[in-house]
Order: C-alpha cells, then structure tokens, then sequence
C-alpha cells in the first residue's frame, strides 16, 4: 500500500496483481477501514490474465456506503472516491 498525500488529504493506492478475488476484498476492506482522511484509494488489478478482479470491483463496491462514487480510471486500475476534496 502507498499512501500520497497533498493539501491535507490523501489517497491510497493498492497493488492487486497475483491476488484471488478474496485476497483482493481482504485488502480493500482492511483498506475501507483505515480510510479515514482518505479521499480515494487507486486499485491497481491489471487485466491482462483476466478482468475477474476488475468485475468483483467495480460491482461489488458500487454499492458500498463508505464509497461515494468508482471512476474507471483505464482498463487496468479503478479509483474507490470516498469523498469530494
């Protein structure tokens, strides 16, 4: 996990590649629950072995109230927007 951090907020981002879909909601959610003062965790989970990660994220946490909105930043990574800067 790599933490950045700019005018007081900061953001999060998690590197899912070799994860099962278990391990990568594991650390999403470990993620989820350290969030506070965070504005977005980055996901990195690739897609060249498959968008099994990047379905299981992009559904799953949609509905997650600690998730304000998911921006689909490119085929191989998504943002979790937790809240507005």
């Amino acid at each position: 996990m790599q933490k950045t951090a700019g005018a007081g907020a900061a953001a999060v981002t998690l590197d899912l590649h070799g994860k099962t879909q278990y391990q990568a909601r594991v650390t999403i959610d470990a993620a989820l629950r350290r969030s506070r003062g965070l504005y977005r965790i980055h996901i990195i989970h690739g897609y060249h072995n498959g968008t099994a990660l990047r379905d299981m994220i992009r559904s799953e946490y949609a509905d997650n109230p600690a998730v304000l909105r998911i921006d689909l930043v490119s085929e191989s990574a998504t943002d979790l927007v937790l809240r507005e800067l």
